[in-house]
């Protein structure tokens, strides 16, 4: 394991995110764009995609596997974060500010995971 404390809060919070799309599987079948099939069944495989993803990221064997499947994660997430835009039923109750901001937060993260890639 690791012993990088920016690399662990990252692999924690997508852990942590991961589990709850278990734990509060309404607040993102809420978000779920129109267009893409099965919701929940989509809800459920995300987050285990993130926990699985978050977890690898302890490991340096599989450390770069997991930076490549973050990213792209993050980048399919961007349809959701797009989506919520479109009006007020797909923002599901989150201020347009909130949702303005999430967007640079995307690429934040997507540069936070790519900073670790070896």
């Amino acid at each position: 394991m690791t012993e990088d404390w920016g690399l662990n809060s990252m692999a924690i919070m997508y852990i942590f995110a991961g589990i709850m799309h278990f734990i509060k599987p309404k607040a993102y079948l809420r978000v779920m764009p129109r267009f893409l099939p099965s919701h929940k069944t989509l809800v459920f495989l995300s987050g285990i995609a993130e926990i699985i993803l978050g977890a690898a990221l302890f490991f340096k064997e599989v450390r770069n596997v997991a930076i490549i499947g973050i990213v792209l994660m993050l980048l399919v997430f961007l349809l959701v974060h797009f989506n919520m835009l479109r009006g007020k039923k797909e923002a599901a109750g989150i201020p347009k500010w909130i949702l303005i901001l999430r967007i640079p937060l995307q690429f934040a993260l997507i540069w936070w995971a790519l900073y670790y890639w070896v």
